[in-house]
C-alpha cells in the first residue's frame, strides 16, 4: 500500500485552506449562474436565450465536467495532481473571460463548455491532494470541513451575483472566477507538492470519446424535445436511443480495459454503487428543480437578482448546518437511519414546489428552502465521505472520478429533463391564450414566459403576461411532481443497498469528526 509522505501540521492546513478555496470557485461558479438564468433569458438586459439555449449553457458545462473528469484523475496520477490542478485552473480563469464577453448564447454555451474542462481538471486533482495531504482521522475530518465550502459558495453566490446584476451587466457574474482562480494558483504553487501515483492508470481516449459522444446525443434528444414539443419525431428519439446505445458500448469496453481511466467495477460494490446512484439522483433532482427556481422568483414573481439571491440564503444555510448535524446523528445511528429520513425530506420539499403560486407568502418559501438545504447537506455530507472515506488510497483517483462523474451526469440528465418537462407543458397551457394573437407574437410567447412578458409589454397585452405566468406555475407543478418521485427513488436505493446496524459485517466504519478534527 503506498503511503503518503508525512507533512507539517501547519502545511496541511494551508493546503487545505487553499482546496477549499478552489471547491468554493467551483461552487460560487455554479450558484451565480442559476441566479443570472431569468437576465439571460431577457431580450433587453441579456441574451434572449430561450430555454434550450439556456439548459446547453447549464448542461455544456456538466457534460464536459461529466466526461471529462475520469480522464483528469489519470492525468493526475501520471503527470501530477498539481500540475493538472494548475491547469484546470488557467482554462477556468481563461473560459470565464470569454464567458463574460460573449456575444450570443452560442458563444457563452461554447465557453461555459471550456469552464466545464477546467472544473473536470480541477475536481479529482482537489480531492486526491486531500487523500494524500492527510492520513488516518485527520482525512476523515479533513474531508467533513472541506465539505462546508459548498455551502459558502451556495451562500455567497447567489447574493454576489444578484449584486452584480443589479448593478453591472450580465457577464460579471463571471468575472469574479478570475482573482478567485489567481489566488488558487499562487497558493497551489507555493504549498502543495506535486502528488501523483506510483502505479498511473492509462488515459483511455476510446472511453472518453464514447462517454463524451454518449452523453453529448443523450442531452440533445431530451433538449430538443423540449423545443419541439413531441417525442416522436426523429431527431428527438434517435440521439436518445443513440446516446443509450454509445453509453453501453462505453461501460463494456471499460470492464474490458485491465486499469480504466473510470472502473464500473467499483459500481458493482453494493454499498458504493448504491451510493452513487443515490447521489445521482440526487442531484438530477437539485439540478432541476433549482432551474424552476430561477424562473419562479424572478420571472413568474418578479424579483430583483438581489432579492433573488437573498431569498435563496437559507438554502445555503441549510446545507451548512445539515452535514455538521448529519456527521453526529451518524456516529450514533450510522448512516442509514440518517441519510435515507434526510433523503425522502429533500424529496418531499421539492414536491412542495407543487404548492408555490403567484401569490405564496414569502415566508412559506424561505421555509421550504431551508428545510430543502438542511435535508440535501444531511444527504451529500456523510454519504460522500462514507464512500470515498473509506476507499484505499491506491483506489482514490478513481474512486472520486466515478463518484464525481455519477454526480455530474445526474445533473445534466436533470437539467434537459426537468428543463424539458417545463418548455412541453408550458407550450400547453399558454395555447389557449393565444387565440386572436398576431402570427408573431404567439411564436415568441411559445417561446418562453420570458419571452411572452416582453412581447405582452411590446404590444400592451397585459393579460398575455398573466397567462404566462400561470402557464409557468402550472408547468412548475408537473415538474416538481416529477422531480420528486426521481429523488424518492433514491431514498429507496440507500435504504436497499446501505448496510443495516446489526448485520454481521456491521455498519460502513464512520469518521469520528469530533476526535479527528483536533488532530487536523
Amino acid at each position: 500500500m503506498t503511503v503518503p509522505p508525512t507533512l507539517p501540521k501547519s502545511r496541511q492546513r494551508l493546503i487545505l485552506a487553499v482546496l477549499m478555496v478552489c471547491s468554493l470557485l467551483i461552487w460560487l461558479d455554479n450558484t451565480v449562474l442559476s441566479t443570472a438564468l431569468e437576465t439571460l433569458a431577457d431580450p433587453v438586459r441579456g441574451l434572449g436565450a430561450d430555454p434550450g439555449q439556456l439548459q446547453w449553457a447549464t448542461g455544456s458545462y456538466t457534460l464536459a465536467f461529466a466526461t471529462l473528469m475520469f480522464t483528469a484523475g489519470a492525468l493526475g496520477d501520471r503527470y501530477g495532481h498539481r500540475t493538472v490542478f494548475s491547469s484546470g485552473l488557467v482554462i477556468f480563469a481563461g473560459s470565464s473571460l470569454w464567458a463574460a464577453y460573449a456575444s450570443d448564447a452560442g458563444q457563452l454555451i461554447a465557453a461555459r463548455a471550456a469552464m466545464g474542462v477546467g472544473s473536470a481538471l480541477i475536481t479529482p486533482a482537489n480531492l486526491a491532494i486531500l487523500m494524500w495531504t492527510f492520513t488516518g482521522t485527520a482525512r476523515a475530518a479533513a474531508i467533513g470541513i472541506f465539505s462546508t465550502s459548498a455551502g459558502v459558495g451556495m451562500a455567497a453566490g447567489p447574493v454576489l451575483a444578484g449584486f452584480l446584476l443589479d448593478h453591472f451587466w450580465w457577464g460579471s457574474v463571471f468575472l469574479i472566477n478570475v482573482p478567485v482562480a489567481v489566488l488558487a494558483l499562487v497558493g497551489l504553487a507555493l504549498l502543495v507538492p506535486n502528488f501523483r501515483s506510483p502505479t498511473p492508470r492509462p488515459l483511455d481516449p476510446a472511453g472518453m470519446s464514447l462517454s463524451i459522444s454518449g452523453l453529448v446525443a443523450l442531452a440533445y434528444g431530451l433538449i430538443r424535445a423540449g423545443q419541439v414539443a413531441v417525442w416522436s419525431r426523429p431527431d428527438v428519439w434517435a440521439p436518445i436511443v443513440v446516446g443509450l446505445v454509445l453509453l453501453a458500448v462505453f461501460v463494456l469496453v471499460e470492464l474490458r480495459v485491465k486499469v480504466p481511466s473510470f472502473d464500473p467495477r467499483l459500481l458493482a460494490q453494493r454499498t458504493f454503487g448504491g451510493g452513487n446512484v443515490a447521489l445521482g439522483l440526487l442531484l438530477f433532482a437539485v439540478a432541476a428543480i433549482t432551474f424552476y427556481n430561477a424562473f419562479y422568483l424572478q420571472g413568474a414573481l418578479g424579483f430583483s437578482p438581489m432579492k433573488a439571491g437573498l431569498v435563496n440564503i437559507p438554502t445555503a444555510f441549510g446545507a451548512l448546518a445539515g452535514a455538521p448535524l448529519a456527521s453526529r446523528l451518524v456516529r450514533r445511528l450510522s448512516l442509514r437511519p440518517v441519510a435515507v429520513p434526510a433523503l425522502t425530506v429533500a424529496a418531499l420539499t421539492m414536491g412542495g414546489y407543487g404548492f408555490l403560486g403567484l401569490r405564496t407568502p414569502l415566508a412559506w418559501i424561505e421555509i421550504l428552502l431551508l428545510v430543502q438545504g438542511l435535508s440535501i447537506g444531511m444527504v451529500i455530507g456523510p454519504v460522500t465521505a462514507a464512500l470515498i472515506g473509506n476507499l484505499p488510497l491506491e483506489q482514490a483517483g478513481a474512486g472520486s472520478a466515478v463518484t464525481n462523474t455519477v454526480r455530474q451526469t445526474g445533473s445534466v440528465i436533470g437539467i434537459a429533463v426537468g428543463g424539458t418537462i417545463m418548455s412541453i407543458t408550458y407550450r400547453r397551457a399558454i395555447e389557449p391564450s393565444l387565440e386572436g394573437a398576431p402570427g408573431p407574437v404567439q411564436d415568441q410567447a411559445r417561446v418562453s414566459a420570458e419571452q411572452a412578458r416582453h412581447v405582452a409589454t411590446a404590444v400592451h397585452r397585459p393579460t398575455l403576461a398573466q397567462a404566462a405566468d400561470d402557464a409557468f406555475v402550472h408547468a412548475m407543478h408537473v415538474g416538481a411532481g416529477c422531480i420528486a418521485v426521481i429523488a424518492l427513488l433514491g431514498a429507496v436505493v440507500l435504504l436497499v443497498t446501505l448496510p443495516a446496524v446489526g448485520k454481521k459485517k456491521g455498519p460502513i466504519p464512520e469518521p469520528d469528526y469530533e476526535e479527528a478534527r483536533s488532530s487536523v
